[in-house]
């Protein structure tokens, strides 16, 4: 079937032609109208002979009448049509004129320049809204367009390492008449792992900032307390004690996203804790004015330059150490705070006084459907 999009149109009249048109025509139709109407309600009373008067003057009958006012009718006629093509041109640039530049906006963007704006001034009619609308789809296109280009560049950059080391294994053990096959396989496994952990959580950080999730009354102590769960067998191995606790915190979001938030926040404080007896607390508090998770471990002393780079996707804390299967892909902190953006809330980072790190993240209150008790 073919597509309607794509078949070549013939031009017509443009729009502007059309309006101008019409309003010459309801001008014209107008003009007519009271002619006729002037002709009907006064001639009638103007008999259809000839008047004769005393003193000799000539008094003009109907006829005469009629053979006056054709001339000057059709005169009045095309002035009036005249008006009515220059005025309706006029008239319909000044009312097209909003949508010649949607038009351009629209043009613009089919050519790739989502950064364009139409900004119409003026108090609000139906252009100005359609072109608020616009500028709004224009900016969610340029949002999801640079996400897409943020994804595709993050994971061809990070993709690269492993795929590179799997080449270079392979190579290394075709031209290997000794090669084991069995660490040969460990070692393909753990890269091959790293890459689907890096690729789901690229895919996390692109959902986050699309927000394309669903809002639930939700516990935030709860979700809290299930990570916790989760990552007590990590933290025993790291010899870290995990310290949970803290208020009912109700919110409306994504479990899921919260839950993966929480758990990037934990994780990354077990696995950065380099400190002998490290400690980690997680505590939830109900404010007046929004609901906060703090998420407090002790660890190497960190510069405040480098605490405001953590957010950014691929920054760590600290080095990994070699043969650490638990360093993440670097993205925790980054996926945290798009999810915390992606719930109309914030992420703050600050640097604990003896090391380690404080993460705060501010969540809004719930608008309705308050969370079930506990």
């Amino acid at each position: 079937m073919a597509d309607p999009t794509r078949m070549p149109r013939r031009r017509g009249l443009s729009a502007r032609w059309k309006l101008t048109l019409s309003y010459a025509a309801v001008v014209v139709v107008a003009g007519v109208g009271l002619l006729v109407a002037v002709a009907f309600y006064l001639l009638r009373y103007v008999p259809d002979v000839q008047i004769a008067t005393q003193s000799g003057l000539f008094v003009p009958n109907r006829s005469d009448l009629i053979r006056a006012f054709i001339p000057a009718a059709a005169i009045a006629m095309l002035v009036l049509l005249a008006m009515g093509l220059g005025g309706g041109w006029i008239i319909a640039g000044r009312m097209l004129a909003p949508l010649d530049r949607i038009g351009r906006a629209a043009q613009l963007a089919a050519q790739g320049s989502l950064s364009h704006r139409v900004a119409l001034e003026g108090p609000r009619d139906e252009f100005r809204d359609l072109a608020d609308v616009f500028d709004a789809m224009l900016a969610q296109l340029e949002a999801h367009v640079a996400e897409q280009q943020r994804f595709a560049a993050n994971a061809s950059h990070e993709l690269r390492t492993p795929l590179a080391i799997s080449q270079t294994m392979l190579e290394v053990a075709r031209t290997d008449p000794d090669r084991d096959v069995d660490a040969l396989i460990d070692r393909l496994h753990e890269v091959n792992a790293r890459a689907i952990e890096l690729t789901e959580a690229l895919l996390l950080l692109s959902r986050a900032e699309r927000r394309a999730f669903t809002r639930e009354p939700l516990d935030v102590s709860l979700l809290a307390e299930e990570a916790v769960e989760t990552l007590l067998p990590l933290a025993e191995r790291r010899a870290v004690v995990i310290d949970v606790g803290g208020d009912s915190a109700a919110v409306r979001g994504s479990g899921a996203l919260l839950q993966q938030l929480i758990t990037n926040l934990v994780h990354n404080a077990i696995v950065h804790n380099r400190s002998e007896d490290g400690t980690v607390t997680v505590r939830t508090h109900t404010l007046p004015e929004a609901v906060a998770l703090v998420v407090e471990n002790t660890g190497d002393v960190l510069a405040p330059d480098r605490v405001a780079t953590l957010v950014e996707p691929f920054q760590r804390g600290a080095e990994r150490t070699r043969g650490d299967d638990h360093g993440g892909v670097g993205l925790g902190l980054a996926i945290a705070q798009r999810i915390a953006a992606a719930h109309d809330g914030s992420l703050v980072l600050t640097a604990r006084e003896g090391g380690g790190l404080n993460v705060t993240v501010w969540l809004p209150h719930p608008i309705a459907h308050p969370v079930p008790a506990r």
